[in-house]
């Protein structure tokens, strides 16, 4: 690999891993970790190195399964309701669940089925075959078989069957160490007082917790600044007690991106650059037999790098099959474009509407950690697939289990702050109810309704022809005698977000012609774009005479970002989100905006914790608080 070409290639990752396992094997890296004997009561999440045998049986005695009496089967034979049997004090035994049966008795009739009568006499109603209630010798482990295979990873349930069977140690694989080496002259520790360009560190402990969930020791070096002589010393330290070396950043093209050519020069890079996105700049090799990955610097690549790369080889250094997430079929909401060359992970929400599971796509730039935060599942789009259209099955990886996704309301449509407000309340209320929002605009939002993608749909859209909100778009898409509910949810005021103090001195969507000023729009479909056209048509305003006007954002929070960085001077939005930047707003019109659903779903059970919602007056203060909000119509419905 020369200094001018940083890329070996981009090579499927299952090819990478291949190559990888080979380049490991040349450099001498062991193909398993020590095994150890450790306690039986601690082997829990370890790995078996050897078979586990059972010593003794379990029960290692005929035991009584009830609490009863002990009695001998044949004693009982003839006994029924109207000629009951009586055991004299001697025949029987009373016996608690576990005890061993008495000699000379094979069966235990529970207490409840026994009569005393009072001299002290059983009366029995029913005849019992031999050995009911009984536990056998060895019915659960008989001594001498096999109990547990070498390669096993031990649950709770397995150490207390191996405990059983008489073992006080198991022979288990240690836990692999993993050392993760933070790098860059702008990364600076949790809680430091950051200067402009300055990163924290949060991938070292996010790589760090995923070894630990992974059952792995971890350690994580100081930041080493990008000086290759520096990062070299702390590499090859690094190995010198490590199963695995995670070097973060400095694996991609730029100018003070060493990580190739510093584990090239220390030891063997094996590939430098895997079709797979987010996370295609990674270094797989080995330094001093100890294996590396140069881990991208973008916490979404660094996480999905963990994954894919990671996880298999430690899996594999305590022989150990790799950990698998269940996956399940779902429609997917919107259409999902995927370039040519690279297994695409696309982070996705997830939810049950009308006994389908729908997978809403969350953004995917490798830098956007939150869509990791909430993503319910993963969809790998193949390197050879130039995407997916809209309502296609695809399969997920599952993040959350199937009963949750099913608590989930699904909504889709224009971005607001109070559906982000109600999905805190509603998650504090009963931690099983999730309330998820993908923004695709309210024209998305009432298209994915119509398609059966969503439970609610989030709408805004003014028809200019009528002055009216949202109704002639829904009687325009779903047809006017269709099944469908509109509930109001509130007002809200828009306007012009603006730098505090107005420093171009706008006053209103007229001025948003000057040549100087820099617009931020919202996407094609969103409720808050046609509001802005609505404008600028009654003023007679061109669209292509605002600068910036094809700028596009999805969200009022991404807008008022855009304008609180200084690369944009004003962007329409809602007051809520201005203040939440703490910029300056110029008001434009109040508006409604209503949550569309079929009529026929008002009354389910998913979502009457929603409608319970919008009538607590402590959640109506909340919504009023941000800003800009009107509460008085919450929850009418409007049609």
């Amino acid at each position: 690999m020369s200094a001018e070409s940083p890329f070996v290639s981009d090579v499927p990752a299952a090819h990478a891993l291949a190559v990888w396992r080979e380049a490991r094997a040349a450099a001498g890296c062991p193909a398993r970790v020590e095994a150890v004997r450790v306690a039986v009561g601690a082997a829990v999440g370890r790995v078996t190195a050897e078979p586990v045998w059972a010593l003794r049986s379990s029960p290692a005695f005929d035991s009584a399964a009830m609490d009863g009496i002990a009695v001998r089967a044949a004693d009982t034979v003839g006994a029924a309701e109207t000629s009951p049997v009586l055991l004299a004090a001697g025949d029987f035994e009373v016996v608690d669940t576990g005890d061993p049966l008495p000699d000379g008795y094979d069966a235990v009739v529970m207490r409840e089925h026994v009569h005393r009568t009072a001299d002290g006499r059983a009366e029995l109603r029913a005849a019992v075959p031999p050995y009911q209630h009984v536990r056998s010798i060895g019915e659960d482990i008989s001594a001498g078989e096999l109990l547990l295979p070498e390669g096993h990873r031990l649950r709770p349930v397995d150490v207390a069957a191996c405990a059983a069977a008489g073992a006080a140690e198991l022979g288990v694989r240690r836990a692999p160490r993993v050392v993760i080496v933070p790098t860059g002259d702008e990364i600076r520790p949790i809680g430091a007082e950051l200067a402009p360009g300055d990163i924290l560190d949060t991938n070292s402990m996010m790589l760090a917790a995923q070894a630990r969930q992974a059952g792995c020791e971890t350690r994580v070096t100081e930041i080493v600044p990008d000086d290759p002589g520096a990062i070299t010393a702390v590499l090859e330290e690094a190995t010198r007690d490590a199963d695995l070396v995670l070097l973060i950043a400095g694996s991609s093209a730029g100018r003070d991106d060493y990580t190739a050519r510093v584990v090239a020069a220390a030891g063997v890079v094996a590939v430098h650059g895997v079709a797979v996105r987010p996370g295609h700049p990674v270094v797989l090799g080995a330094v001093a037999a100890t294996p590396v990955i140069g881990v991208p610097g973008y916490p979404v690549s660094a996480a999905l790098t963990f994954d894919i790369f990671a996880a298999p080889i430690l899996a594999e250094l305590e022989g150990a099959a790799p950990r698998e997430r269940p996956s399940a079929i779902a429609r997917l909401a919107r259409k999902l474009p995927s370039a040519i060359g690279m297994d695409d992970w696309v982070r996705v929400r997830l939810g049950r509407v009308r006994d389908q599971l729908v997978a809403t796509p969350l953004p995917r730039g490798a830098g956007v950690l939150t869509s990791l935060v909430r993503a319910d599942g993963l969809l790998v789009v193949p390197s050879g697939v130039e995407g997916h259209h809209a309502g296609e099955q695809v399969r997920v990886e599952l993040l959350r289990g199937l009963s949750e996704i099913g608590r989930t309301i699904v909504a889709i449509g224009s971005h607001d702050l109070v559906l982000d407000l109600a999905a805190s309340a509603l998650r504090a209320a009963d931690p099983l109810i999730t309330l998820a929002s993908s923004n695709v605009g309210s024209l998305g939002g009432l298209v994915a309704l119509r398609d059966g993608l969503c439970h609610i749909a989030g709408s805004h859209l003014l028809d200019p022809s009528t002055g009216e909100y949202t109704l002639p778009y829904v009687d325009k898409l779903l047809g006017p005698a269709a099944d469908v509910a509109v509930v109001r949810l509130v007002h809200r005021d828009q306007g012009l977000i603006v730098a505090p103090g107005n420093p171009l001195g706008l006053t209103g969507v007229k001025d948003l012609t000057r040549p100087d000023l820099r617009y931020v729009n919202r996407q094609r479909g969103a409720g808050t774009r046609a509001l802005l056209d609505h404008e600028l048509a009654r003023l007679g305003i061109d669209a292509s005479a605002v600068p910036g006007y094809s700028r596009e954002e999805h969200t009022h929070l991404a807008v008022a970002a855009a304008v609180a960085a200084g690369r944009a001077d004003a962007g329409m939005g809602i007051l809520a989100a201005a203040r939440a930047f703490g910029l300056d707003f110029i008001p434009v019109a109040q508006e409604p905006y209503d949550l569309v659903l079929r009529s026929s779903e008002l009354a389910e059970e998913l979502l009457a914790p929603l409608w319970a919602l919008l009538e607590r007056p402590d959640f109506r203060a909340s919504v009023e608080a941000l800003g800009g909000y009107s509460c008085a119509e919450t929850g009418r419905r409007i049609r």
